[in-house]
């Protein structure tokens, strides 16, 4: 039975035995829950959640039968296979290995309003057809695997990630489902980009969002994305980071603080991981970028 529900899936994880399965579990802001779950073989069904859920196999190999919210299906899964389950519908699966899998949970919420204006009215939440389907998207894949190659450096993605990830993947899904979304032309006003710009730079010490910038636009999300990284040349959460390493740089160079301070004013919540996406952006230590920097300006 499909009762209603108040429950979204990462609460329903945390529960009882469900919490003993959970690996990873990420959350920024509220857009879109990461999860990752190893179970053992065996029932799998749950009750009604708030959200849409994207799952993504890790293992492969085992027979899945089940509803995930579009009719019954009986498959043989194989390593990153897909398959989305529709939000307030109570899942009935079963799986007859031990699997791990990855879930990304949408709040409906969260995205209906996203989705409405990127899809022109054309996107249903309530009678998407790929819901149950078990299918392969490498365009996906490269997505969830961005985000949880960006937890393992960063923690849980910062709001502009999660947004602009979010954004990718339901383009990719209604795609598939038959109801793209509009096409973005052109890039943004020089004025908006300015706008833009100044307003990241005002706040690199903050987990600004991709909807407060598509605000300041005027625009959806997903418009708003695609039009910066037309006018930039880099979408807009790559854009960010460069600023925070301008400004990591800078600070470096020109002052005494520590590190620790110095990734706080740029927007990191420790040095440690300050000095990964650091080493990332500059190919070298912050030590040894301060060290570089200081003789230089001796010489």
């Amino acid at each position: 039975m499909n009762e209603p529900t108040d429950l979204s899936f990462t609460q329903w994880h945390r529960m009882g035995e469900q919490a003993s399965y959970v690996r990873t579990s990420k959350s920024p802001g509220g857009i879109l829950d990461l999860l990752e779950v190893a179970r053992p073989a065996g029932d799998m069904s749950r009750p009604a959640v708030t959200d849409i859920v994207l799952f993504e196999d890790l293992l492969g190999g085992s027979r899945v039968r089940g509803d995930l919210g579009g009719g019954r299906f009986d498959v043989r899964s194989k390593k990153g296979d897909l398959a989305l389950a529709a939000p307030n519908f109570a899942a009935t699966v079963m799986n007859d290995a031990n699997h791990q899998l990855r879930s990304l949970a949408f709040p409906v919420m969260q995205w209906q309003s996203v989705l409405d204006e990127a899809a022109d009215g054309r996107f249903s939440l309530e009678s998407f057809c790929i819901y149950g389907r078990v299918f392969d998207s490498p365009a996906i894949r490269r997505v969830v695997g961005n985000l949880w190659a960006i937890c393992k450096e960063e923690g849980a993605p910062s709001r502009l990630l999660a947004r602009a990830a979010g954004c990718e993947i339901f383009a990719e899904l209604c795609r598939l489902g038959g109801a793209p979304f509009a096409p973005t032309r052109g890039g943004l006003a020089p004025r908006t980009t300015l706008r833009c710009q100044e307003l990241m730079r005002a706040r690199l010490s903050e987990d600004i969002s991709l909807d407060e910038l598509a605000a300041e636009a005027q625009l959806s999300p997903y418009h708003f994305a695609r039009m910066f990284k037309q006018s930039v040349g880099v979408p807009p959460r790559v854009y960010f980071t460069q600023l925070r390493m301008e400004k990591a740089c800078e600070l470096l160079a020109l002052t005494n603080l520590p590190i620790t301070e110095i990734a706080f004013k740029v927007g990191y919540s420790s040095s440690q991981v300050l000095a990964r996406v650091f080493f990332k952006y500059q190919h070298m230590s912050l030590s040894d970028y301060r060290r570089a920097v200081r003789r230089l300006s001796c010489l």
